[in-house]
């Protein structure tokens, strides 16, 4: 996993509650193995019609929005059903965070699981983010995950709570079995013991 710790770029505005991760990635592409790559599949219904066109109308194929660092949502995003791929098509089209007032916990786990960074501020702090990204020419954000600080476009700041241990964990781009894999002496040394103890159970 990648360490996080500054994002900016372009922010897009995806408001609406309740995105699933169905809409996000639909389920036909979940036979794919994750070194395929799932940017392609990331809203595919709603990115491209049947023929595989990119809908003109959506606004990650506006050429102001298209290639986005950061993603500004609506309220429970990532609902539904625990896939992780919704997280690696976010990922793998560039975003590297998702600003909304609230998540649905099993994509927020993976987010954090995969070195996205799932970000929740006040829903009143989130439609001022909407509209600034929405009017202005240059719809850059920047993120600070170290001082846990937002900047829209306009200049604007936006504190943002996060776990101490997660934090620290996304600084260091370690992840869960980053943790595992670091205590591998450790576990090693158990086993050895324990089949050395109880050398029938081997």
């Amino acid at each position: 996993m990648k360490p996080v710790d500054m994002i900016s770029g372009k922010a897009a505005p995806y408001p609406g509650s309740n995105v699933d991760t169905d809409e996000i990635v639909p389920a036909r592409y979940l036979y794919r193995d994750r070194r395929d790559g799932f940017g392609d599949t990331l809203f595919r219904d709603l990115r491209f019609d049947e023929n595989g066109n990119e809908r003109a109308s959506f606004v990650l194929n506006q050429s102001r929005y298209r290639d986005p660092a950061v993603l500004v949502a609506g309220s429970n995003f990532g609902c539904g059903s625990s896939r992780e791929h919704a997280v690696w098509a976010l990922l793998d089209c560039g975003i590297a965070a998702v600003i909304a007032p609230s998540f649905g916990d099993i994509f927020r786990n993976n987010a954090l699981q995969n070195g996205l960074l799932p970000i929740v501020l006040p829903e009143v702090a989130v439609a001022e983010l909407l509209r600034a990204v929405t009017d202005s020419d240059v719809p850059n954000v920047a993120i600070d995950l170290e001082a846990q600080s937002v900047f829209g476009p306009e200049g604007s700041k936006y504190i943002f709570d996060i776990d101490p241990q997660v934090k620290k964990n996304l600084l260091a781009g370690r992840s869960p079995i980053d943790k595992t894999l670091a205590l591998q002496a450790e576990i090693d040394r158990f086993e050895r013991g324990y089949r050395e103890a109880f050398p029938w159970s081997a």
